[in-house]
């Protein structure tokens, strides 16, 4: 089997992996509902916890963060006589591969039309796999400043410049390094209405719903 095809199955596998709408379905277990159609309209844990409760919340936000240690561990997870067939030079490229097709699974699911959630929990599960020092750093702003101020997006806005940061501080390698620009530009583009809503004082606290679909 070539190097190519193997690489082409697990950004397959990556992406599908990603794809599975845990909130949504989540929703339609629970109370019969599309979650797309509620709050902010994301199938992301935040929106699941304001909608459907702490329970519901906990469990997606664990499910997703899962996806992405799974789906960063795919390479790690062949045969070795596959994993062999790729290049040395190559592997962490392909497990960036890897990372990034989940997140995109996720936001983009292709089993929702394309639609998804912020890929927050499952870019921590990424960076938890790949960089475990810098996604703990990481992890450990988020909950500082969601201490701080209550809000869910300030505090995913603001681990995700400091990811970027923390990546070349710790001098990752250069596709981990990469691949923290690209996420931490994606998740903070997802955030976009929030930082309307930030920039209005308007973005909910922590036990506050958004009643508005915006």
């Amino acid at each position: 089997m070539s190097s190519w095809l193997i690489a082409g199955v697990l950004l397959v596998c990556a992406y599908l992996l990603g794809s599975i709408a845990t909130g949504y379905w989540v929703g339609k277990a629970l109370k019969q509902i599309d979650i797309r159609d509620v709050g902010s309209g994301s199938t992301g844990a935040t929106n699941v916890l304001r909608t459907l409760g702490v329970p519901a919340g906990i469990f997606v936000l664990l499910v997703d963060m899962a996806k992405g240690v799974l789906a960063t561990s795919l390479f790690n997870l062949l045969p070795v006589y596959l994993a062999n067939q790729i290049p040395s030079q190559w592997q962490s490229w392909l497990i960036a591969g890897t990372s990034l097709a989940v997140i995109l699974g996720h936001s983009k699911s292709i089993f929702l039309n394309f639609s998804g959630g912020k890929s927050v929990a499952t870019a921590l599960g990424v960076f938890l796999t790949i960089t475990p020092k810098v996604g703990l750093l990481a992890l450990f702003i988020f909950l500082l400043v969601l201490a701080l101020f209550r809000i869910v997006s300030l505090s995913s806005i603001i681990a995700s410049v400091s990811l970027v940061i923390l990546m070349f501080l710790l001098k990752e390698p250069l596709p981990y390094s990469l691949l923290g620009i690209f996420v931490s530009s994606y998740v903070i583009a997802r955030h976009t209405e929030n930082i309307k809503r930030l920039l209005q004082g308007t973005e909910p606290k922590i036990g506050k719903k958004l009643r508005e679909r915006l």
